[in-house]
């Protein structure tokens, strides 16, 4: 799929999709933890697991928002 139609679409999708708006909101949060963590020069033991444990929902999302974009018609973002 070209990039710019599948860009139109996740944005179609951000308007019309609960569920799809649900998950990039989730990620996005996910993405700003991650980003605080990194921005630190030392991770605690407890950090260190929490930065794992979010890398891998974060993926999680992606990959159920891959789903849901997939499984969407490419003329919905034309519309």
């Amino acid at each position: 799929m070209e990039q710019t139609v599948q860009n139109q679409l996740r944005t179609q999708l951000m308007t019309t999709n609960e569920e799809f708006r649900r998950l990039a909101t989730q990620h996005a949060d996910y993405a700003r933890r991650l980003d605080e963590l990194s921005a630190r020069p030392y991770l605690t033991e407890q950090e260190q697991l929490e930065e794992i444990r979010l890398k891998k929902l974060k993926l999680r999302l992606k990959d159920e928002m891959h789903t849901i974009l997939s499984h969407a018609s490419p003329s919905e973002a034309v519309s």
